[in-house]
C-alpha cells in the first residue's frame, strides 16, 4: 500500500459544508504507513469539534475500505473559539447574528466586493457560519462573483431566504432586481433597503454577517451603525496616494461611527505573473502601512494583482475556494484569521456600541439644509 493509495481513498472526504475534498484543499499534510497501519495527519483551519470529529470518522472509513486494519487519524486545528458578541446596548434589528463586519473603502474601484467574497469564503473554510450582505444597492457585483447571477431567492412568509454558496449565505439587491436595472433612489430609499435587507432575511444563526458597502462615507454606512451593532470594520484601499486619501476617511468615519476598526487590507498590491510567479511592484507595495499607523490600527493584508482573481470574479468561482494554493488564497486565508482573532478580541473586551451613533453635520452646514 503506498502514499498515492491513501490520498486516493480520502480523495472521498469531503470537508463538512463543501463539494471539495480533503486532498484537494491541500489539508492532508502527512502519512505514515507501516504494514497494515495508517497515520495521517490533516491540518485544518476550522476550531469546531463536529469538523474535526467528522473528518475523523470519515477518513477512517475510507482508510478501512482500502485494506488498513489500524487507522490513526490526527486532526490539527486552532483551539480559540468565536466568542459571540455581547453588544446589546445599541439597537440590534438581527440579533441572531453574532457579528457584523463592515466592509467599506472610501472610493470606488478598488476590490471591495473582491475582498468580500473571499473573507468571508476564508472564514466559512475555517469553520465559521457566514453570510454576506451586498449592501451596495446602486452596484451589486456579489450575486455574479459567488456564481449567483442567475438565481432568484425564495419567500418564505414574510421573509427572504437567502441564496447560498461555497458554504456563505448571501443577499443582494442584485438578486432581487432584474438584470441591469438601475436603480435611482434618494438616500431614504438607501437607508429603508438596508434596514429591510437586514431584518427582513431568513438569516441563520451566523457567526459573522460580511456587510459589502457602497464606496464613500454616507447614508449607507450611517444607516448600518444606528440599525446593529457593528464589531469590527475593514477599510479596502489600494497603494496610491488617491486612493489612501479615501481611505482616510473612511477610517475616520469608523472612528465617528464608534465602529472598532481591524485595519486595512491593500488591494493590488504588486503584481503576480502567472508565468513565473514573481511578484512585482506597480501601483506600489506596503504604503498603506502609514496610513494604518496614523489611526492606531493594523494593515492585516496586502492582497496582489493577480489574473486569476479577476477570473474568479467574472465566473463566479472565488480564487480562495477554487485555487487555495495560490499565494492570493493563502493571504485571504490569514486576512479571515486576523480578522476573527480581531472580533474575538472586541467581545472579550465587551463588544461593539454603536449606540451613541448620530449624523454628523459639516461645519457651517445646518442639517435641515442637507
Amino acid at each position: 500500500m503506498t502514499n498515492e493509495n491513501v490520498l486516493e481513498a480520502l480523495k472521498n472526504v469531503t470537508y463538512p459544508g463543501f463539494t471539495k475534498d480533503i486532498v484537494t484543499f491541500g489539508f492532508v499534510k502527512n502519512v505514515e504507513i507501516t504494514g497494515s497501519k495508517v497515520v495521517i495527519v490533516i491540518d485544518i483551519t476550522s476550531s469546531a469539534q463536529e469538523v474535526k470529529a467528522e473528518l475523523e470518522k470519515d477518513a477512517t472509513v475510507e482508510l478501512k475500505k482500502i485494506g488498513f486494519e489500524t487507522v490513526e487519524v490526527h486532526v490539527s486545528a486552532p483551539q480559540a473559539p468565536m466568542q459571540q458578541s455581547n453588544s446589546v446596548s445599541g439597537k440590534n434589528i438581527a440579533p441572531h447574528v453574532k457579528n457584523f463586519v463592515m466592509v467599506s473603502s472610501g472610493k470606488g474601484g478598488v476590490g471591495k466586493s473582491t475582498t468580500s467574497v473571499n473573507i468571508a469564503i476564508a472564514m466559512a473554510m475555517q469553520g465559521k457560519k457566514v453570510g454576506i450582505l451586498d449592501a451596495d444597492i446602486y452596484g451589486p457585483n456579489i450575486p455574479r462573483m459567488m456564481g449567483l447571477n442567475d438565481q432568484k431567492p425564495v419567500i418564505e412568509g414574510n421573509k427572504v431566504i437567502p441564496l447560498k454558496a461555497y458554504g456563505v449565505e448571501m443577499m443582494s439587491m442584485g438578486s432581487l432586481m432584474e438584470d441591469g436595472q438601475s436603480l435611482i433612489w434618494r438616500g431614504s430609499m438607501v437607508m429603508k433597503a438596508i434596514e429591510q435587507l437586514l431584518r427582513d432575511i431568513l438569516w441563520s444563526e451566523l457567526d459573522v454577517l460580511v456587510i459589502d458597502m457602497p464606496p464613500g462615507t454616507g447614508d449607507a454606512q450611517l444607516t448600518l451603525a444606528q440599525s446593529v451593532p457593528v464589531t469590527a470594520g475593514i477599510t479596502v484601499t489600494t497603494p496610491q496616494e488617491v486612493s489612501l486619501d479615501d481611505s482616510r476617511r473612511s477610517l475616520d468615519m469608523f472612528q465617528k461611527l464608534h465602529i472598532p476598526t481591524a485595519g486595512l487590507i491593500e488591494n493590488m498590491s504588486g503584481f503576480i505573473c502567472p508565468s513565473c510567479d514573481e511578484e512585482s511592484d506597480i501601483f506600489g507595495m506596503g504604503t498603506s502601512k502609514a496610513v494604518a499607523d496614523e489611526f492606531d490600527t493594523e494593515l492585516i493584508a496586502r492582497i496582489p494583482i493577480e489574473p486569476a482573481i479577476r477570473v474568479g470574479g467574472d465566473t463566479g468561482q472565488p480564487i480562495t475556494y477554487h485555487q487555495p494554493d495560490s499565494e492570493t488564497a493563502k493571504r485571504y486565508h490569514e486576512a479571515a484569521s486576523n480578522l476573527l482573532a480581531f472580533i474575538d478580541k472586541v467581545n472579550s473586551e465587551g463588544g461593539a456600541d454603536n449606540s451613541a451613533v448620530q449624523p454628523t453635520t459639516p461645519p457651517g452646514v445646518s442639517a435641515c439644509s442637507m
